[in-house]
């Protein structure tokens, strides 16, 4: 048997790379410092832990990450084989039970003859051997030191990511909320919590007053956009909000027959409907604020909370120039990263990743040709995003159309035209030999 690829970091990147090196025969010591050493950010010990939402995003081919999900899943990724057999009601979008997501994908990796997991942390970077380093945004600081030393100039970059809370639903004031999904697209899976608009002007100004918990350097202009701080967000203007995480938009309370003023979505965040987070809610408030804040929302007055949300930085590298197209690092191509250390951003981002680089180092141990994703493709699209060494002041990016190729001709509606790119998209990818 050949030397083991060595995987540092079981979270989806690391996992799923581990997963599809196995599957074609090459044995794998998969490094996970959980549960010897946890982060402000974990939780649980299980490998695929989802430390944020438990949303994977949209489902649909007319968005990019639909688009990036079922090209996953022609891939036989195992993070999405998870995700899709625990997967909760969500209107469009592809939730899950992280409970049981997470128990499967651990069971899978664990459970798989050429994988060898070993407990505790790696606070250096292996001298000889096939490397993938997926150890996500929350890299101990001993192991970024150690890849540091690899990298030009500055080494790391970093921005700061936040989490939001989870309440129970037997504690929401129902009289207060209703079930729908905005626009009736799909069931009515989310809880929609009304407020008219004293209650929303009143919870804006204590939130925007709201007192944050101490995070060693943050700045809101550090935070990544697509994970705002909602009293970040409130900061920007008294409607930012409205048009934002509490859009009313699509939404009729069956109470007044009327859209009302703002509205909080409250998405399940486990298969038995107990638990529930307030969607676009991360936030870096104290905990009392946080339940002194968010209880001001009527459906929330009492509600319980089992889990506060929470501030981190997240840590990725100058990747533009410094990896290759197969997340290699250029200068030592035994190393490979993978995850949101790279910049790509989100789960469904960060699968794909870890996926290309196990399917080229696969390839490469075999002496075959690498498989080379085109640029139409998601998986293409994304790889050439963070391997383009014209982009500057590089930023993490979640999958987009606007990072792949036009069509070449118009199409009418913008649902439409995704929709077209995605088919041309998956018409490239059945073109290509990736086994």
């Amino acid at each position: 048997m050949s030397t083991p690829v060595t995987v540092i970091g079981g979270g989806l990147a690391g996992s799923e790379a581990a997963w599809q090196l196995a599957k074609r025969g090459i044995p794998v010591t998969l490094h996970e410092m959980k549960p010897e050493k946890m982060t402000p950010a974990h939780h649980s010990p299980l490998l695929g832990e989802l430390v944020c939402s438990n949303s994977l995003r949209s489902d649909q081919l007319e968005n990019a990450v639909g688009l990036l999900k079922e090209e996953l899943r022609r891939l036989d990724s195992l993070i999405l084989r998870c995700a899709d057999a625990h997967r909760v009601a969500a209107g469009g979008a592809l939730a899950v039970d992280r409970q049981g997501f997470a128990q499967a994908v651990t069971d899978a990796v664990r459970g798989h003859p050429l994988i060898t997991v070993a407990e505790g942390e790696v606070t250096v970077l292996p001298e000889t051997g096939e490397v993938i380093v997926a150890t996500g945004p929350l890299t101990s600081d001993a192991l970024a030191e150690a890849i540091g030393e690899k990298l030009p100039g500055d080494g790391y970059l970093h921005f700061y990511d936040a989490a939001a809370p989870l309440v129970t639903y037997e504690s929401l004031d129902m009289d207060h909320a209703f079930f729908a999904s905005r626009y009736d697209k799909g069931t009515a899976d989310y809880i929609n919590c009304a407020l008219s608009q004293e209650e929303y002007l009143h919870f804006w100004r204590e939130l925007c007053a709201a007192k944050e918990a101490p995070v060693h350097g943050f700045e809101d202009r550090s935070v990544f956009e697509g994970c705002m701080p909602v009293e970040v967000m409130a900061r920007r203007g008294e409607q930012t909000l409205c048009y934002g995480p509490l859009k009313p938009r699509g939404l009729r309370d069956p109470r007044t027959g009327k859209e009302p003023y703002a509205v909080v979505q409250l998405r399940r965040d486990n298969a038995e409907g107990s638990i529930y987070n307030l969607v676009g809610f991360q936030t870096h408030l104290t905990f009392p604020e946080q339940k002194r804040v968010f209880s001001l929302i009527p459906a929330l007055a009492q509600a319980e909370f089992v889990r506060y949300g929470v501030m981190h930085r997240n840590t990725y590298l100058p990747s533009p120039g410094v990896l290759d197209r197969y997340y290699r690092l250029k200068t030592e191509p035994r190393l490979c990263f993978a995850g949101q250390i790279t910049g790509v951003e989100g789960y469904v981002e960060s699968t794909a990743s870890g996926c290309l680089a196990a399917l080229e180092l696969a390839r490469r141990l075999q002496g075959r040709p690498p498989v080379d994703f085109p640029q139409e493709t998601a998986m293409g699209a994304l790889a050439l995003y963070v391997s383009n060494e014209s982009v500057g002041n590089f930023q993490p990016m979640n999958i987009n159309f606007g990072i792949m190729p036009p069509l070449g001709y118009r199409v009418k509606g913008k649902r439409n035209k995704n929709a077209a790119l995605s088919q041309r998209a998956l018409d490239r990818l059945s073109q290509l030999d990736w086994t």
